[in-house]
């Protein structure tokens, strides 16, 4: 049997864990404004995971449009900030 690091250890029960997708969420909300900016972060309302897709909530109709013509570029600095290739879908909402 071989060692494992906390944080080896931590990313395999995540793997096989029913809360993986909270806290991607969660690690996506931390980094939202980072990914985004501040004016897109400022007016997201709710950011979910569920599978692979990303459910990004807005009321603001002008941001709605903006979000939907950049779902490419959305997908691909979400999964740079994770790490890994987590999102292959954006939903708006």
């Amino acid at each position: 049997m071989g060692e494992y690091s906390m944080a080896e250890a931590m990313k395999q029960f995540l793997k096989q864990s029913r809360i993986k997708g909270y806290i991607q969420a969660f690690q996506i909300e931390e980094a939202w404004e980072k990914i985004m900016g501040k004016t897109i972060a400022k007016y997201t309302d709710e950011i979910k995971i569920h599978g692979q897709v990303l459910y990004i909530s807005t009321t603001v109709a002008p941001l709605k449009n903006e979000l939907l013509y950049q779902k490419e570029k959305i997908i691909e600095r979400v999964n740079e900030a994770l790490g890994e290739k987590v999102i292959k879908e954006v939903v708006i909402k």
